[in-house]
């Protein structure tokens, strides 16, 4: 913000200026909130219409060990978004990469893992990913409290969108060399719930330092912007000499899921 000095002998009269143009301003304002909601313009062939669709998509779903239909213990939820290579109808191929792949080696993985399969051609869409996991919020026993999400290349893309758009939603966050346009985050520091979610959102991002399909810069960019709004609790983790697969040694690294689970980590920042 640029701060203009003025003389002493002007200030009187800036003064006055500005406090007529602030009861102008005020007066304007006035004016247009009590203006009535704008009507149908007098063009001729304009009418208003309405679309609706209903969308189908397909997820696997893993429950922990010792989870219990009818019980009372409330658990912990990961939400991965792959990458463009894993679209299609085939469900099972989101479990080439990514935390499924932790699980078979390490079977005792104490989250519910919902794991979305975007159909050939499409990208990712934040409010179907919602209505996946608000359908199993309704129907499985998930602490609301430790929604955790992460996603790889498109589906880091994907981790950027939904977290900006929606930061309330998340304990926290974990994009592998993805990007994101900034639109989410100005949207969202215009209201007040949500910019104070993404202000604190923790976010451990990921990137190869030698990149050649996703430039390293992107998360570079998206880590500058969440500090400029003030978030303190966004860390970046190069590998100084990976290319596009940054995604490998961070899902086969305990460090990762030890830091979704402690909020004294996540907001001390990943190291």
């Amino acid at each position: 913000m640029a701060v203009y000095n003025r003389r002493m002998h002007k200030s009187f009269h800036f003064f006055l200026a500005a406090t007529a143009l602030v009861l102008t301003s005020c007066s304007t304002m006035k004016k247009q909130s009590a203006a009535k909601a704008p009507g149908k313009p007098p063009i001729e062939n304009i009418s208003a219409q309405e679309f609706s669709a209903t969308f189908h998509a397909n997820y696997s779903l893993f429950l922990p060990k010792g989870y219990k239909e009818n019980g009372s213990k409330r658990w912990p939820l990961i939400m991965f978004l792959h990458g463009s290579g894993e679209r299609g109808t085939n469900v099972w191929r989101t479990a080439i990469h990514g935390p499924t792949k932790f699980i078979e080696k390490h079977p005792d993985f104490p989250f519910i893992l919902i794991t979305p399969q975007c159909p050939e051609g499409h990208k990712w869409n934040d409010e179907i990913l919602l209505g996946i996991l608000d359908s199993v919020i309704a129907t499985h026993n998930v602490d609301t409290n430790k929604i955790f999400l992460t996603g790889l290349s498109m589906g880091g893309y994907g981790t950027w969108s939904l977290a900006t758009t929606h930061p309330e939603r998340f304990a926290a966050v974990a994009p592998i060399c993805g990007g994101e346009g900034n639109i989410g985050i100005v949207l969202s520091m215009m209201d007040k719930t949500k910019a104070s979610a993404l202000k604190k959102l923790p976010v451990w991002a990921f990137h190869g330092g030698k990149d050649n399909v996703v430039a390293l810069e992107e998360s570079q960019r998206m880590v500058e912007l969440f500090k400029k709004i003030g978030n303190k609790n966004i860390s970046l983790t190069v590998y100084p000499e990976a290319m596009h697969n940054s995604w490998t040694e961070t899902y086969n690294n305990p460090a990762l899921y030890e830091w979704f689970l402690n909020p004294t980590l996540r907001e001390a920042g990943a190291k």
